[in-house]
């Protein structure tokens, strides 16, 4: 007769019963708002963008545009603009290599440094954003104009020929209307998307791995690229993400800072559909910068060792 002695009895509830079918449908239904948020305001315009592109070239705002699956218009935008493509890269690379050099040293002093005045430096970080994106352009306009005090004072202690050496103004000494006007206007108006990232990733590394670089006689440079910098690349991916995509598609600074030498591609399609009414280019120029920005940032996100973006 077999004992039944220290056999526990079976719980009714360690069965693997189905769960209820209202329970199943809640994680639908809390995605519902996002979907529907995305498919009004992303696939449709994004649907609407796609079909615009392969319009009949032909065809104007008053006579009308026929779907003809002109592909043609693809190859006519990038033969015609590849100028302001590569400017915009270009202009958005240098402003996003900027970012990353201040706004790394400002994010490390922020998070190892600042003790007591580190949520007042992060407020000051953000307060930009209180303050319309086009305001702080002009002010940028005010502040680079040819009577301004930044050219004054290059006057003053004679950098003017300095900045013209190094290619900083134009031929007639100003700095307004040039390259590096645009290129500072988008690295001051993009700035706090690349702190704030590095912030979060310099704040959660452990201040005692740093200290143990240094009790194992690293000197302090080679303890930042060795310990440091490689726990901050979570951010650094990020935050040259999220200061790269909207900059390469940005058209007020290079409107409001720049010449007619240096309009990008957001300055082309900006013209375009509203001035030129030609839906059918626009269209399809709008699509290549799209694809040329997410094949880049897969290419990096990629190569950058790390997929965590948090």
């Amino acid at each position: 007769m077999t004992s039944t002695a220290g056999i526990a009895p079976a719980n009714p509830h360690d069965s693997a019963a189905p769960a209820p079918r209202g329970r199943k449908l809640t994680g639908y239904w809390l995605i519902l708002p996002a979907a529907l948020w995305l498919g009004v305001f992303f696939v449709i315009p994004f649907y609407s963008l796609v079909s615009s592109s392969l319009f009949d070239p032909n065809g104007s705002v008053l006579t009308g545009y026929n779907m003809t699956w002109h592909f043609a218009n693809y190859v006519d935008a990038i033969n015609d603009y590849k100028g302001q493509l590569w400017r915009s890269i270009w202009y958005a690379g240098l402003a996003t290599l900027a970012c990353l050099v201040i706004g790394y040293v400002l994010a490390y002093a922020i998070a190892f440094k600042a003790g007591r005045w580190k949520n007042l430096m992060l407020v000051l970080v953000i307060a930009p954003f209180f303050t319309s994106f086009l305001l702080r352009t002009l002010s940028w306009k005010l502040i680079l104009a040819d009577d301004g005090w930044v050219v004054g004072f290059a006057q003053t202690i004679h950098l003017t020929n300095l900045l013209n050496f190094i290619g900083l103004t134009g031929t007639d000494d100003r700095l307004l209307a040039t390259p590096f006007a645009v290129i500072a206007g988008l690295t001051y108006n993009f700035l706090p998307f690349m702190v704030l990232p590095l912030y979060a990733s310099l704040e959660k590394i452990d201040v005692r791995l740093i200290e143990a670089s240094s009790d194992l006689y690293a000197s302090p440079m080679r303890g930042f690229f060795k310990v440091t910098f490689p726990l901050s690349l979570p951010g650094v991916v990020a935050g040259t993400l999220l200061t790269f995509i909207p900059a390469a598609g940005d058209y007020i600074n290079a409107t409001l800072l720049g010449n007619t030498n240096t309009k990008m591609v957001g300055n082309v399609i900006q013209s375009l559909f509203t001035t030129q009414g030609d839906y059918a280019a626009a269209g399809a120029l709008s699509v290549t910068l799209m694809a040329i920005i997410v094949g880049l940032v897969l290419i990096y996100v990629r190569t950058s060792g790390t997929e965590d973006l948090v």
